[in-house]
């Protein structure tokens, strides 16, 4: 299975995933600037804890959103079989996920940059 295949960037909302993708490739390239250069005033730390933050709640919100649209389409459906609710929460799920993995990564890049300051 590969890490991150581009059909799992669309199942789970675009606007979602492809917006917490541009925040991951930021933090990332924050935390190699502040690694690199050094942050005198923190600003650059701030800016980490904040953008990865904001992944986390972005990444929440679609899923939030993603199921009100299948609950509100399961309760207008005569029947719904298992494997089509299964499927429908496992898309909903990808983009918490993505949101939780880009905040894990950010907050090891801010560990880093905590120990090199020290």
């Amino acid at each position: 299975m590969k890490l991150l295949p581009m059909n799992l960037l669309s199942d789970g909302g675009p606007l979602f995933m492809y917006t917490i993708l541009i925040t991951l490739i930021i933090c990332v390239l924050l935390t190699i600037i502040v690694l690199i250069k050094g942050d005198k005033n923190d600003k650059g730390l701030k800016l980490i804890k904040s953008i990865s933050l904001f992944a986390l709640v972005w990444g929440f919100l679609g899923f939030m959103i993603g199921v009100i649209g299948a609950i509100n389409d399961i309760s207008m459906a005569k029947r719904i079989s298992h494997q089509v609710l299964a499927g429908g929460l496992k898309i909903a799920l990808f983009s918490p996920a993505f949101g939780s993995l880009t905040f894990l990564i950010a907050r090891l890049g801010i560990i880093g940059i905590i120990l090199k300051q020290k």
